[in-house]
């Protein structure tokens, strides 16, 4: 561990991600493709806060969008996730960023993420993993991602989320 502690932080803060992961992939209906290496970032909004690790993964599903959804917030939930303040400090968040090509601006669930196009944080992992994505609407990620600043977002190579298994 550093002097900091930082990286005592990282593995507490990775070992519930990737206990997270294993919730989300626990039921039928949704399989795991690939997770990208996770990102430590600035919070975007809201109060002070520590920084954020962030990571993406890529599955395929049975489910409708909203089912999905509705594990995502379980799952959260079980993580002790509180919606109480919006950017404010959280467990874990998992957001469904896109839904194949669907294009739709159900308050329940904008797709694609209605701010995914514009965030580091989601389009440098989602490159890693996948260099030929897209955001319906929007563009290749690659495209995106050079067009915004990415200078918070750094990658850390010694922190992995463990596919469930």
């Amino acid at each position: 561990m550093s002097g900091d502690g930082t990286s005592g932080l990282v593995s507490a803060a990775q070992a519930a991600r990737s206990a997270g992961l294993d919730a989300l992939f626990d039921a039928p209906g949704l399989d795991l493709i690939a997770v990208s290496p996770v990102y430590e970032t600035t919070p975007v909004g809201g109060p002070k806060q520590p920084d954020y690790l962030n990571a993406v993964l890529i599955a395929t599903t049975t489910l409708p969008a909203h089912a999905v959804l509705e594990r995502c917030h379980g799952v959260e939930a079980v993580f002790g996730r509180i919606r109480d303040e919006v950017w404010g400090p959280r467990t874990l968040d998992l957001d469904i960023i896109v839904y194949g090509d669907v294009v739709s601006d159900d308050p329940e669930l904008t797709l694609p993420h209605p701010r995914a196009h514009e965030r580091a944080f989601v389009l440098a992992p989602w490159l890693d993993i996948d260099p030929d994505a897209e955001v319906p609407g929007w563009g290749r990620v690659s495209d995106l991602l050079a067009k915004v600043d990415h200078a918070d977002v750094r990658r850390l190579d010694d922190a992995v989320l463990h596919p469930p298994g």
